[in-house]
Formats: C-alpha cells, sequence, structure tokens
C-alpha cells in the first residue's frame, strides 16, 4: 500500500508519496507524469517521512539549502536510478547539463559516449522533484530546457537558490 500526503508551497500544491517508510513521490500538483510511480491503490495518511518532508520543503521554500535529505526509494530502471542518483549530488544554487550527466555515466559505465537525450528522458520522469534537483539540469548552451513542472516554475526554483550564469529560456 503507498500513502499520500498534500503540501502548500509557494508554486503551488504538491502531492507526496511513500510506501509507508521512504518517499517514493514528490508531484507539483497536475505536472507531467503526475503520480506515475504510484501504486493504484493508496490512502491519504500521516507518515514520520512526510513530516520531515513537509520540514525540507519549508526550509527550502524559505530559500536555504535544507542539507538532509529524507528517505528516499527510487522505483525505475536502472537507468533512471543511475540518472537520478546523479541529480541528488548536484548542488544548491548550482546547475549541470544534461551532456555533463552522460559523460559522468559513460564514464561509469566504461562506455565512450551515452546518449544526452536519453539522459533528458530519465531525467524528466524524475518521480521526486526537488528533493531529486532535475531543475538544475540545463542545456548545454544554458537554455532552461524542460521541466515537467513547468518551465515557469523552473525558473522560480532556480532565482529561490540564487543561480547564477548564462541562463536562457528555450527558443
Amino acid at each position: 500500500m503507498d500513502y499520500i500526503h498534500h503540501y502548500d508551497s509557494p508554486l503551488g500544491g504538491i502531492t507526496l508519496a511513500s510506501d509507508g517508510n521512504a518517499l517514493i513521490g514528490l508531484w507539483f500538483d497536475g505536472q507531467k507524469y503526475y503520480a506515475d510511480t504510484l501504486n493504484n491503490e493508496y490512502e491519504e495518511k500521516s507518515l514520520p517521512v512526510f513530516d520531515q518532508t513537509d520540514k525540507w520543503l519549508d526550509i527550502y521554500f524559505s530559500g536555504k539549502d535544507p542539507a538532509f535529505t529524507p528517505q528516499l526509494t527510487m522505483r525505475g530502471t536502472p537507468f533512471r536510478k543511475t540518472v537520478w542518483e546523479i541529480l541528488l549530488k548536484i548542488p544548491f544554487g548550482q546547475t549541470m547539463t544534461y551532456g555533463e550527466i552522460a559523460d559522468r555515466i559513460a564514464k561509469q559505465t566504461g562506455r565512450s559516449r551515452m546518449s544526452a537525450q536519453a539522459v533528458g528522458g530519465a531525467v524528466g520522469h524524475n518521480p521526486i522533484s526537488l528533493i531529486i534537483p532535475c531543475h538544475r539540469v540545463i542545456g548545454a548552451d544554458g537554455s532552461l530546457t524542460g521541466y515537467a513542472g513547468g518551465i515557469d516554475r523552473k525558473i522560480k526554483l532556480l532565482s529561490l537558490e540564487k543561480v547564477s550564469g548564462p541562463l536562457s529560456l528555450p527558443s
């Protein structure tokens, strides 16, 4: 059985999901791929992981680095999990490109190269938004390409984190 909890953020409602122990999902309400890793049967329930995640979100939306990560369980393919593990290492207030992530995976797996598009697909299907910071991934030219929660939210999240550098809207 999975469980859900709602959080009201400055950028709209957020639905959290848990397997009872760890966080398995965090989605802006109505975002692309909303709740795609949530089991069909679930109920709303108060859980310690939801309390911890609410605290994380309160700190984050105050413009500070929460400096801790709630317990997570990633539901996805091994490739997607590899990408999401890299995303977890992108520091608050910094960005990484799809190509940099692809290069890192290529090195980890002993390949000569990895497709940035494949990385983009995994980033886009991240089920634990914000905590696994897919909003910190940008195009090689600094473009703010794709975000399942919407480009407007991505801009606001990067602004909240005071990300600097040559960022641009996709053309």
